[in-house]
């Protein structure tokens, strides 16, 4: 029988790059797990509305579990949820999108052993290979932008970019993690191989938070994705 795990789920690339990593390797990835704070009312990290993260479950067609908690209450409200998840899904183990940070894993491995799961990282390596990650999530065939991005780092130029060989070129111009693993830019991914359907993002503004800008789509759909004849 194949392996049951949840996949910790942000939307954007290193998450996605994940779920299509664990199905290569026969993984059953049964659903996503996103975290929401009820400070913020959308995603952690990402910020981003909870409508769009279930888009992205309903295009891959695997169900999404939000997770309510607060900043204060974080972890706790994370190993409460994942325990009954677990459960409700038969769960061996929980799937984080984490490239190099040990605090990340260090963090992600200790709410899977508080609920008796294994800590699995599909992606994991040295933070020298970020440039090879990003480029094989562009040749993955699937497709992000850019939502996010912190103004000590970026500006907002690089909002609403598409993640190619040009946003491929470009980040090696610049001092930070190809991939932003220290959070210098997110993404939100609308299509790709796994993707039933395509994500049509209309209408962007964007907003300005404390150190960081968002792009936030106020007009998003599912679309049909064209057949290709073999």
């Amino acid at each position: 029988m194949n392996k049951r795990v949840a996949l910790s789920w942000s939307g954007g690339k290193d998450s996605c790059l994940a779920l299509d990593v664990l199905k290569g390797k026969g993984v059953d990835v049964v659903c996503l797990i996103t975290t929401v704070p009820r400070e913020l009312g959308r995603t952690f990290g990402h910020g981003e509305k909870m409508s769009l993260v279930k888009l992205q479950g309903k295009a891959l067609n695997v169900p999404v579990e939000f997770i309510p908690c607060t900043f204060e209450n974080y972890t706790s409200s994370f190993e409460a949820v994942l325990k009954k998840v677990k459960e409700d899904y038969c769960l061996d183990g929980i799937a984080f999108g984490d490239l190099y940070l040990d605090g990340h894993r260090e963090w992600g491995e200790k709410v899977a052993e508080a609920a008796n799961l294994e800590a699995v990282y599909p992606l994991w390596g040295k933070k020298e290979e970020a440039l090879h990650a990003l480029q094989t999530f562009i040749d993955s065939g699937y497709q992000a932008t850019v939502i996010r991005i912190r103004e000590d780092v970026l500006d907002e130029t690089w909002l609403g970019k598409n993640l190619d060989l040009s946003f491929l070129e470009d980040i090696q111009k610049t001092e930070i993690c190809p991939m932003g693993e220290s959070g210098e830019y997110h993404t939100f991914v609308f299509d790709g191989p796994l993707f039933n359907k395509k994500i049509v993002l209309t209408q962007p503004e964007i907003i300005s938070f404390e150190t960081t800008k968002k792009l936030e789509f106020h007009q998003y759909e599912l679309q049909e994705k064209e057949m290709i004849d073999g």
